[in-house]
């Protein structure tokens, strides 16, 4: 659902400088188990404390895999989303500064790893990017068919709260 989200978003920006996606996928059931990113199940609520979000290496994984894909296409940097309340340790400017050295010796190419929004605000995004399609983009960690936020989650709170705090109309579509 994640990857249908991005290609409705993508194609509703309709800028011919967005390159066409490569999807690089890691299978990741035999790493995490029962936990509720693989099965769906007991998906931490609206009030959850972050510590039942976290999904362990996280950023270990995307980073890892984006660094071997990287180094065998010539690309040097990579970008990755996370915001200033990530309170997850695969999340700080530290973590991306030592991942990045690692990554760089063990590849034999110097990897930059950039978090460009590491000192904003999910709020500071919405206000800035008001203008996309922002309604196209998922973050629910428990989706309805056809990638409608379930409006029960953590991270459906968050989204939530962020519009409100952005003082942005959310269009978003939440099944409760």
């Amino acid at each position: 659902m994640e990857l249908a989200g991005l290609e409705q978003f993508l194609t509703a920006l309709k800028n011919p400088n967005v390159m066409p996606l490569t999807v690089l996928s890691l299978p990741t059931a035999a790493i995490y188990g029962d936990h509720w990113s693989i099965t769906g199940a007991d998906v931490p609520g609206a009030e959850a404390p972050d510590e039942e979000v976290l999904i362990p290496g996280r950023n270990i994984l995307l980073i890892g895999l984006a660094a071997v894909w990287c180094s065998t296409h010539g690309v040097s940097r990579i970008a990755i989303g996370s915001l200033d309340a990530n309170p997850f340790p695969d999340a700080t400017p530290a973590f991306f500064e030592s991942f990045a050295r690692a990554v760089s010796i063990g590849l034999g190419l110097g990897v930059q790893i950039e978090a460009p929004f590491r000192n904003l605000h999910k709020e500071d995004i919405i206000k800035q990017f008001k203008d996309l399609p922002l309604e196209l983009t998922l973050t629910c960690m428990a989706p309805r068919d056809g990638g409608i936020h379930c409006g029960q989650c953590n991270k459906c709170r968050e989204r939530q709260l962020a519009f409100q705090k952005a003082g942005v109309a959310d269009r978003t579509r939440y099944a409760g």
